[in-house]
């Protein structure tokens, strides 16, 4: 079975969660377009890879959707990078690959979960009788060798 895509991936200073549909900046909230936050989605799915041109059109328009394709895309990846002070000249994180594509070039990593979600809710506690049986006594002059205390 495919282990699920992680919901919330950090590059840099930034933060996407995935679920929330949210980018934030030091844990601030970055007001992203839907497009924009779907560019990006899609290059942190593939870092170091080439995500194309043709592949972004496919995320972005069903294929009965008209538009002008290369504006839009175009538009997108410039929200994208304004919302990451970025630039295509001198990219820390999206880098155009002229008439191909885009790479998102940055390290990217999924924050450790905490532990304590991640467990398993605890089995309830067997109810014990009310009153044990004596167990046999191990330890020297504790008893005789049938686990009897001496008197």
């Amino acid at each position: 079975m495919p282990t699920p895509a992680p919901n919330v991936l950090r590059f840099g200073v930034f933060e996407l969660d995935s679920d929330s549909g949210e980018l934030r900046r030091h844990g601030l909230k970055i007001r992203l377009p839907d497009q924009s936050f779907q560019v990006l989605k899609a290059l942190l799915s593939r870092p170091g890879e080439v995500v194309t041109r043709e592949e972004l059109r496919h995320v972005l328009w069903t294929s009965d959707t008209f538009v002008g394709f290369e504006i839009g895309l175009n538009s997108a990846v410039r929200k994208l990078r304004e919302a990451l002070d970025d630039a295509a000249d001198n990219p820390r994180f999206v880098e155009t690959l002229p008439r191909r594509g885009y790479r998102f070039v940055a390290s990217v990593s999924v924050p450790a979960a905490d532990p304590v979600l991640l467990s398993e809710p605890a089995e309830p506690a067997a109810e014990l009788p009310a009153q044990l049986p004596a167990e046999p006594t191990t330890q020297l002059g504790a008893g005789n060798q049938f686990g009897q205390r001496c008197h």
